[in-house]
This record gives C-alpha cells, structure tokens and sequence, in this order.
C-alpha cells in the first residue's frame, strides 16, 4: 500500500462516520487532487468507500457540486488490518534502511 493511500486512509479512519469531500481530503492528508482522486477511486472500486454527490445547484452554490466519500461500515475491519500490515512493513524497511522518511 502506498503511503498516499495509507495517508487517505489514517484521514477517513479518524471518524468512519464521517463524509468528506475530495479537496477536503486532499487538504487534510496533505496531498494534491491529482493524487488524491485515483486513489479515492481504487478505494471505492474495491469495496472500502462510498461516495455520493450533493444534491445542490452549482449555479446557486457558485461552485461546482462535491463528492463526498465516507468508508463502508463493512470495510473498517479490513482496513483497520491492511492499515497495520502497511505500518509493519514500514517498521521493517526502516529497520533495515534507518532514516527511511516514509514512516508515519
């Protein structure tokens, strides 16, 4: 798992509950959209996110609509455990390669 994946995951894991817009993801995470989207968009294909879009007129809002993503209450378990496995194998690359910056 990459460490922007895992970055997007640590964000929507601090409340599973919560829905959160794209940009509002990037800013969080600390990543740009560009990186952030892809990444939503594998999640989402493989079961662990949920989106919908706002129901609001662009026009009246003077902004385009927002998508907004959340986990699948099903997926947290699975996610919670690849979230581990990523932080174990980032101990161990650190292990064997001290100063590795990757580590969170």
């Amino acid at each position: 798992m990459t460490l922007p994946t895992q970055l997007v995951l640590h964000e929507l894991m601090s409340d599973p509950a919560r829905e959160m817009y794209g940009l509002e993801i990037c800013a969080a995470a600390g990543l740009p959209s560009g990186t952030i989207h892809p990444i939503l968009a594998r999640l989402e294909k493989v079961g662990w996110l949920r989106s919908r879009w706002e129901e609001v007129e662009p026009s009246e809002e003077g902004r385009p609509r927002r998508r907004y993503y959340s986990l699948d209450p099903n997926s947290i378990a699975a996610v919670r455990a690849a979230l581990l496995r990523a932080k174990a194998s980032t101990q161990a690359l650190s292990r064997l390669r001290p100063g590795f910056a990757g580590e969170r």
